[in-house]
């Protein structure tokens, strides 16, 4: 059964925490029965309870990040003599070289051009998606102590709306397009408004770093920010694209190794931090990246021994999807069929089996057994027609 709360809530809801009564939830976990703090951002690096003593991390964590989320347990405490962290994510060697950076004196690289800001400013009022007058009407509001929510709301529907609406019309265009000059266009539109609230997010971060360091001097830039601020939350862009029901999943069990004991020495030769560079230069790459996490989180299920990030992703993404996209009786079903009736091709079955034994010699150890299971060379071909994207690149190319 869901449950719809009427409004938006704080930890400190009556309907979320009734046992708080109004307390600040630091004061409370000192109760006996308040043991346990479930987190999210906020708490996961502003949390500054000296009674906190172990942390349990299922999310990934890197760099800063790492430090300030870890480090919510260094507070002294009488009879505090240990703390534990129990990571599901991330390994010893990323939240090493997180520290290692932040290491008695943090030092950058090279110089940070503070006349970034000016050139993504610049870039992102030639993207043509709003005009001054609408920024001007954002910031009076914004500064105007009076102000209601209905005029906040005034100020930027319109801008978002328009780019909400340019972005679903280009979604449409790609999904009933017939050719691939027009899905192209299509997409490149999609691509080109990812990008634009991409850069309007780097231009906040870029201005929240510098502007503390140097006096810029001019309104513009601060009007921006502003703007940004605002609109970015509610480009919501692609919110109704597929994704995976997970659903009806259910652990049914899980396996723990002892690898034992690690020096985990945070000394050494420091680690410069990189300065901030190319900013608005950025790619679409998001989708792509989160697809091949996904194929690495996947394989790393299905197959045992000690096996690295780069072998599995190789041995699936390229070797074997490489070996299955030479296949021309694949690339006539894939054409002609849908995606579920490809997918109970034995036709598929046959040429996994066969991609699998091609590569025994270069991969034995998966090869091996990928041929010895019947599981793990069905877990293959979901990987395959998941986040392996085999089916979409055996249909994007009809002609090979």
């Amino acid at each position: 059964m869901v449950t719809v709360l009427p409004k938006a809530l704080s930890e400190t809801s009556a309907k979320l925490n009734p046992g708080l009564k109004g307390r600040d939830i630091r004061d409370a976990f000192t109760d006996e029965d308040a043991k346990i703090l479930l987190v999210a951002n906020k708490f996961q690096t502003g949390f500054d309870q000296p009674l906190l003593c172990g942390m349990y991390v299922d999310r990934r964590l890197a760099g800063i990040q790492a430090v300030q989320t870890l480090s919510r347990l260094n507070r002294s405490y009488p009879g505090k003599e240990t703390t534990y962290i129990l990571d599901f994510v991330n390994s010893s060697e990323e939240v090493l070289q997180a520290f290692r950076q932040y290491y008695e004196t943090a030092e950058i690289e090279a110089a940070t051009d503070p006349n970034l800001i000016f050139d993504l400013r610049a870039k992102l009022d030639a993207a043509g998606h709003y005009d001054q007058y609408e920024v001007d009407r954002l910031v009076a509001v914004e500064l105007d102590p009076a102000a209601t929510q209905g005029q906040l709301i005034a100020a930027l529907e319109p801008v978002a709306q328009r780019l909400l609406y340019q972005f679903k019309e280009a979604q449409e265009r790609f999904k009933a397009a017939q050719d691939q000059k027009a899905k192209g266009e299509a997409k490149d539109e999609m691509d080109a408004l990812l990008l634009f609230k991409g850069d309007m997010g780097g231009f906040l971060s870029l201005y929240t770093f510098l502007s503390q360091i140097l006096d810029y001097g001019s309104t513009e830039i601060e009007k921006r920010f502003l703007f940004y601020k605002r609109l970015i939350p509610l480009l919501q862009f692609g919110r109704e694209r597929e994704g995976v029901d997970t659903s009806g999943l259910k652990l049914t069990h899980h396996k723990l190794k002892d690898e034992g004991k690690r020096n985990l020495s945070i000394g050494g030769d420091p680690v410069l931090l990189p300065p901030i560079t190319g900013v608005g230069s950025g790619s679409v790459q998001d989708k792509e990246k989160a697809l091949l996490a996904e194929i690495i989180a996947k394989v790393n299920d299905l197959f045992d021994g000690e096996l690295t990030d780069d072998d599995q992703l190789i041995y699936v993404n390229n070797v074997i999807k490489g070996k299955l996209l030479e296949s021309e009786a694949l690339r006539v079903q894939a054409q002609n069929n849908t995606k579920a009736q490809f997918a109970a091709s034995p036709t598929l079955a046959n040429e996994i089996l066969n991609a699998i034994m091609d590569a025994l010699a270069a991969h034995e150890t998966m090869s091996s057994q990928a041929l010895n299971s019947q599981k793990v060379r069905d877990g293959l071909k979901e990987i395959l027609l998941g986040p392996g994207q085999l089916y979409e690149a055996l249909r994007s190319d009809p002609q090979r």
